[in-house]
């Protein structure tokens, strides 16, 4: 249990810390990072993969021509995901980012809902309507939606939810989306190299290590993450995630400055009181099953 906290952790901040990474790579074009990002993550999970001779599910994805379809959707979605974060992070629109990730839980719920027709509690419902109320005043005060923040969230909770019915597991999903891109992101900057506007030649030295980077930064908290949900319950795994975007807000206030007046207060304080509901109400129901269990005659 403690290691599995440990694990979680480590992942969590690392997400979270990521608007100092791009940040540091705000000279290069989003597009670009992100391409990047999709070759040496996929060269670092490769390796990873000879290490541990950990080949099967490249066998099963030429076969199951229904799985490969999945995954091309889902690292469709992913590299979208990865795109706008980048973007945000680089344009001062790391708080945008944070409430994106704040949101994705109860968007999970939502689409477990319309998608998966789970049948959702009273107060998972309540939850939800909490947070679409706090965008309804995010929107209504902005005079357009949170496209930053709703995109993330959707984009990575379609993802999550294309992931939940697939067959692989973290490494070897990662692996088979980033195979996916690598072909269109290689062909991308061999044509930006050849039309002389591939930052990495030109960047120095510094730069293109932290582009290199990008394999393991990408692939190491994904891997901690695995490891954790296999030591821990996934509720306190849920509760555990919201440091990530709790760093993401912190950085964006204290670090890059950026404005969080009485509005955007108003509209966080909407979502977090829909999420301390939505935590609340699981564990609550979680203890009272363990409760029921225990003195339920054997």
């Amino acid at each position: 249990m403690n290691t599995g906290i440990v694990y979680a952790s480590l992942a969590y901040v690392m997400w979270g810390l990521f608007p100092i990474y791009f940040r540091a790579l705000e000279q290069i074009p989003a597009g670009q990072i992100l391409l990047h990002r999709m070759v040496w993550a996929l060269l670092f999970l490769f390796l990873i993969l000879s290490v541990r001779g950990q080949w099967d599910w490249l066998r099963v994805a030429r076969r199951d021509w229904r799985l490969s379809l999945r995954f091309s959707i889902s690292a469709l979605l992913l590299a979208t995901n990865w795109f706008v974060y980048i973007w945000a992070c680089n344009n001062g629109h790391v708080l945008d980012a944070s409430l994106g990730y704040f949101i994705n839980p109860l968007v999970n719920v939502f689409l477990a809902a319309l998608v998966l027709r789970e049948r959702l509690r009273p107060g998972q419902w309540l939850a939800v309507a909490i947070a679409a109320l706090g965008v309804l005043w995010l929107t209504w005060q902005a005079g357009h939606p949170p496209w930053i923040g709703l995109t993330l969230a959707f984009s990575f909770g379609s993802y999550g939810l294309l992931r939940k019915t697939a067959s692989l597991g973290a490494l070897d999903g990662l692996a088979l989306e980033t195979l996916l891109l690598f072909p269109f992101a290689l062909a991308a900057l061999g044509w930006l190299a050849f039309a002389g506007e591939n930052a990495f030649v030109n960047a120095p030295a510094s730069t293109r290590w932290l582009l290199v980077a990008a394999g393991p930064i990408t692939a190491v908290p994904l891997l901690l993450f695995a490891a954790a949900a296999r030591r821990i319950p996934f509720a306190l795994l849920g509760f555990l995630q919201y440091m990530g975007p709790s760093l993401q807000l912190a950085l964006g206030v204290w670090l890059y400055d950026e404005p969080f007046g009485p509005v955007r207060v108003v509209g966080f304080a909407l979502i977090w009181l829909a999420l301390v509901a939505y935590t609340g109400e699981g564990f609550w129901i979680g203890r009272r099953s363990a409760r029921r269990t225990s003195i339920t005659p054997r």
